[in-house]
């Protein structure tokens, strides 16, 4: 009897609500436009499958990668990947979940096979809070 291989990797994309409970992100191309969130400072990011030399960065709209404290479960079952802000996302603001390669050009799953890197894109609802306006700056002596 021949053994079934393993379906390719499955990502699920959640977020934290301010309740404490988890609400999925619909997984679009950046194309089919940004699913809209809630602001959070949790996010968490679920594999199908162990994967294998990978890495997850969140990115703002100027391509930044913001400082999370991050924990990853790993199982026979899949990743569960866990990200911790220290902030909030901002309302109105861009952002996209990027796994890709830790070293060399590809991460792999479980069955060994590589794996295209996955980008999630996504949007916090709400308005864009306007920046504060430039300080005028004082004028100081020096000696």
């Amino acid at each position: 009897m021949a053994s079934v291989a393993p379906a390719p990797a499955v990502f699920t994309l959640q977020y934290v609500l301010p309740d404490a409970g988890l609400e999925a992100i619909p997984i679009v191309g950046e194309e089919e436009g940004r699913p809209l969130i809630e602001p959070t400072s949790t996010l968490e990011l679920r594999s199908s499958q162990p994967l294998h030399n990978y890495r997850v960065r969140v990115f703002d709209e100027a391509d930044r990668a913001l400082a999370s404290d991050d924990a990853a479960e790993e199982s026979a079952s899949g990743l569960v990947y866990r990200i911790v802000l220290p902030t909030a996302l901002k309302s109105g603001h861009r952002y996209v979940l990027v796994v890709d390669a830790q070293s060399g050009t590809s991460m792999t799953d479980a069955r060994g096979q590589e794996l295209a890197d996955v980008r999630l894109a996504f949007q916090v609802a709400g308005e864009k809070e306007k920046p504060p306006p430039p300080a005028k700056a004082a004028k100081s002596r020096r000696r």
